[in-house]
């Protein structure tokens, strides 16, 4: 059984060498282990510090993508280069890699599809009360949205089985962490999670400029996926609280001008906003419809999508892959 570690990074070339000093070289269950290192961009010398510490795979962007981009780069790469496994950790040396065992050993266990590693947040020092608060209530939406229990949504230190990087596709731009959470759930994949430890903190964070901007990245991103998986609840649930109000106005016409004699002309106000709101609802539901529409083509799609990666990697073991290699990376440089 093949593990790839993978490490995507925008100017770590300080911090990448403690990275890969701490990642495990021997895990039971496991047969290979290699490193991949996406560089994302980076205007220092983080990939040829990473080559003169002998990564196994490269994968560098002539520009900045982002890290939802670097990391649909380096699964793809993963499964080209036959990985059964693909950890994720951060280039910024986060995560104990030592932890990285913990994570191939529940995912074997558990026959997992997805494994987070979940941070201690309550016990977390350098998160602030107020972000460990947006941390757990994040969390729970997230939970709420993937059917999932997983405690610590935005964790990017994470297994996934070959069948799961098969089946994931990140749309967003920002980060795929709650993005794939959702997706794993949504599309009935097993998906554990097990505690690690976390080293101090290096750098502040460039996914985010801010607390405000970071939230608000985040739910655009649980509500479009949300929307993308469960259309019908969605705009259901909003088509149904419209129309109750909509029927509470009617029925306070209907007890002021029937039970308590009140003269019809005053309250038609109510009445007119009653009808614009069961209007607005039946709107809603027609959305909803033909959004549901949309998410079982979308389904369909998926589906096709998983079955040509599976083609494809058959042919490349037969040969006949590699011509794959250009349309994936987009402009990329791959070094192996």
């Amino acid at each position: 059984m093949k593990l790839i570690i993978q490490i995507p990074c925008f100017n770590e070339e300080s911090t990448l060498p403690a990275v890969i000093r701490d990642l495990p070289k021997q895990i039971d269950g496991i047969d290979e282990i290699e490193i991949q290192v996406i560089d994302d961009g980076s205007t220092d010398r983080t990939s040829e510090v990473a080559e003169s510490l002998g990564v196994h795979h490269i994968v560098r962007f002539p520009h900045n993508r982002g890290l939802a981009a670097a990391f649909q780069g380096g699964v793809y790469n993963a499964l080209l280069q036959g990985a059964d496994i693909l950890v994720n950790t951060d280039g910024d040396n986060q995560y104990k890699g030592e932890d990285i065992s913990k994570l191939v050993a529940t995912m074997l266990e558990k026959h997992a599809d997805v494994v987070i590693g979940c941070r201690p947040i309550a016990k977390h020092n350098e998160f602030s009360l107020f972000k460990k608060f947006l941390q757990r209530f994040g969390s729970w939406v997230v939970r709420m949205a993937s059917n999932t229990d997983i405690p610590d949504a935005t964790s990017g230190f994470r297994a996934y089985s070959r069948h799961a990087l098969l089946r994931l596709n990140v749309v967003t731009d920002f980060s795929y962490c709650i993005e794939t959470i959702i997706q794993s759930g949504q599309s009935n994949m097993l998906v554990a999670h097990t505690p690690v430890r976390v080293n101090p903190k290096t750098r502040e964070s460039r996914l985010y400029r801010n607390l405000p901007h970071y939230v608000f990245k985040q739910l655009q991103t649980i509500i479009a996926i949300f929307i993308l998986y469960r259309s019908n609840r969605f705009f259901g649930g909003l088509a149904a609280i419209l129309s109750f109000f909509a029927l509470l106005l009617a029925g306070r016409y209907v007890f002021l001008v029937k039970f308590m004699g009140a003269p019809p002309s005053p309250t038609w106000p109510t009445v007119i906003f009653a009808g614009v709101l069961l209007t607005i609802a039946c709107l809603v539901y027609l959305v909803g419809t033909l959004a549901s529409l949309q998410a079982a083509q979308r389904k369909l799609a998926e589906e096709t999508l998983y079955h040509l990666r599976c083609l494809n990697l058959i042919e490349r073991a037969e040969g006949a892959g590699p011509f794959l290699r250009s349309a994936i990376f987009k402009g990329a440089r791959l070094h192996e």
